[in-house]
């Protein structure tokens, strides 16, 4: 799966994709592992998150 360029630009927070090709010196598959690290991350913290929403809740099954 790749990403565009405009897309890593939004992801980036850049107006431009200018701006996104000044800081780009990764290949792409460093540059995927990269987002695919920090995606997990995102995805972990969600998870915890949703689980200790679940342990507040009244009448909630703990394991």
């Amino acid at each position: 799966m790749g990403w565009e360029l405009h897309a890593i630009a939004t992801f980036a927070g850049h107006r431009s994709t200018e701006s996104t090709l000044q800081y780009i010196h990764l290949s792409g598959r460093d540059l995927a592992e990269k987002l695919q690290r920090g995606m997990d991350q995102i995805h972990a913290w969600r998870m915890e998150m949703l689980a200790s929403l679940g342990e507040h809740k009244p009448g909630a099954i703990k394991s």
